[in-house]
């Protein structure tokens, strides 16, 4: 009698996450949601640079992007490389800062609420914007949706540093009151796999060398 045939799982879906590239404001402001924020020259260059690493991988299915230019900018390299479209998800945009948009981190810093967002941001809402809670839950559906559409593929999504910070902890189970200690760079990549089971962090915050062999094991 023949053996039942074993069902065979489902391939992981990987996504690639990339901050986007460095901008006039990087370290100096929250430019938040607002438009007209483009790439620098050294951004651009990190654009052209990471381009090249992720074009080691066999085959990329697709290529998302925040609505916001500095993300787009910085995904458009790739996909001039790869001969593929940028698709803008909303749910990847940074958070809404709400008031605090366009302000100086230094005089950030000198405000009373600025501990409250690096030790308990689970408790904080901006003036008139998101919560750090809410941004959290919308980068973890959108990528739970992006991550359907795509099953066993290598998905790119470009966004920013604070969404892409809170989506690996939410990957990793750890409580949003610690996503502050996270470190993403500028341009640099973080990779989830998702499988039957929870998300796998795969790497977080590479800045060089070749991702070629970046796979779920």
């Amino acid at each position: 009698m023949a053996r039942a045939a074993k069902p065979k799982h489902p391939s992981a879906t990987t996504i690639l996450l990339v901050r986007h590239g460095r901008t006039p404001t990087t370290g100096q402001s929250l430019p938040g949601r607002a438009k007209g924020l483009h790439l620098n020259d050294i951004g651009r260059e990190q654009a052209a640079e990471v381009a090249e690493r992720l074009s080691t991988f066999p085959k990329i299915h697709a290529i998302y992007a925040s609505p916001l230019e500095r993300t787009r900018e910085t995904a458009a390299p790739l996909a001039k490389k790869l001969r593929q479209r940028v698709v803008v998800d909303k749910g990847l945009i940074e958070c809404d800062f709400g008031d605090w948009t366009g302000a100086k981190l230094a005089d950030l810093m000198k405000k009373p609420e600025w501990a409250t967002v690096q030790r308990a941001p689970s408790t904080f809402r901006f003036p008139n914007g998101e919560s750090f809670t809410e941004m959290q839950v919308r980068m973890a559906t959108a990528l739970d949706s992006i991550r359907l559409r795509h099953p066993g593929g290598v998905v790119v999504c470009f966004s920013h540093a604070d969404p892409i910070k809170a989506a690996l902890a939410h990957a990793m189970g750890t409580h949003l009151d610690l996503f502050q200690r996270i470190v993403v760079s500028t341009c640099s990549v973080s990779a989830l796999a998702y499988g039957t089971g929870s998300p796998i962090v795969l790497t977080v915050n590479s800045t060089g060398g070749s991702l070629a062999d970046l796979r779920p094991s």
